[in-house]
């Protein structure tokens, strides 16, 4: 049996979640039981029901701490690229790839584990607040696009999301048989740039990559 550590009620689920994301990221989503994660935390699995009723439990716990990181993260970004709304715009670009790099556990848990970001209201206004980041970026910037051609900054916001997840999971993440000669960050960036000059957004011959 493995070692009990004494954990207080805090950080004992604490404990599970951060064994949670060990197992997320070495075995997905749906590769480990609630008896490993006791067992990666050091106390008996009659412990996690305690805490948890079931592994999704466990996972959208992890979820919503990945969102509240991911938020601040995108945040974070979005001021770094003030007063400049364009450098806000790709600043945000940037903070989803990098965070999908240095957070992998929480990145698997919010986008590929298939629990519903509408599993429980404290899930739903975190994942609200990091898409109202990104989606205030984009009004910023749909701000300099006459109007009668304006999309929606819903819209907006969703083909940049979609283009930042489709190059996480494609290239920045070691997917087996998915290689590209240009790095995620080149890839990302470029991809940015084509959307934004079909908008109007910046020049034509802005192209660098």
């Amino acid at each position: 049996m493995a070692k009990k550590r004494g954990y207080h009620h805090g950080n004992l689920r604490q404990a599970l979640v951060e064994a949670a994301l060990e197992l997320i990221e070495a075995k997905g989503p749906t590769g480990f039981t609630l008896s490993e994660a006791a067992k990666q935390a050091g106390v008996t699995p009659a412990a996690v029901y305690r805490h948890f009723e079931g592994r999704e439990d466990l996972i959208a716990e992890a979820a919503r701490q990945g969102y509240e990181i991911f938020a601040d993260v995108m945040d974070y970004a979005y001021q770094s690229g003030q007063p400049s709304a364009l450098a806000a715009f790709e600043s945000t670009g940037r903070a989803y790839l990098a965070f999908a790099r240095k957070y992998p556990g929480h990145y698997i848990a919010m986008f590929e584990s298939g629990i519903s970001v509408n599993r429980t209201p404290e899930l739903a206004a975190v994942a609200r607040r990091a898409w109202d980041v990104l989606e205030r970026a984009a009004e910023d910037l749909s701000k300099h696009i006459p109007e009668d051609r304006r999309p929606p900054a819903s819209m907006f916001t969703a083909h940049v999301w979609a283009l930042s997840h489709g190059v996480v999971e494609l290239f920045a993440r070691n997917s087996p048989g998915s290689q590209s000669p240009h790095n995620p960050e080149d890839l990302l960036e470029s991809g940015i740039g084509v959307y934004l000059r079909g908008l109007g957004l910046i020049e034509a011959d802005n192209w660098e990559h």
